[in-house]
């Protein structure tokens, strides 16, 4: 279960709640009693890290999008009139 983050906007109460993604979030709070408290916009409590299947598939392109590359630069290449080199300016 998710942990939110709630902060009463009358008295400025902060309180963190262990609730079900389906529950009806909190309104009324325990500090002043009052139906004031809004969830808070908080950071990820966990991070994607090593080698699994993150950090090869889904981290920045991998090998995958340095092959693409390679291989549309050969491509092109081949497709240059004979009369110029690796090194000219017109492709």
């Amino acid at each position: 279960m998710p942990i939110y983050a709630y902060k009463c906007d009358a008295c400025g109460h902060t309180l963190d709640a262990l609730q079900k993604m389906s529950d009806a979030p909190l309104t009324d709070c325990p500090h002043c009693d009052k139906p004031a408290l809004h969830k808070q916009v908080t950071a990820a409590g966990f991070q994607l890290k090593g080698s699994g299947w993150y950090a090869t598939d889904f981290k920045g392109g991998g090998a995958a999008a340095a092959t693409s590359t390679a291989a549309a630069a050969s491509s092109s290449e081949s497709a240059a009139p004979p009369a110029c080199g690796a090194s000219c300016a017109c492709h």
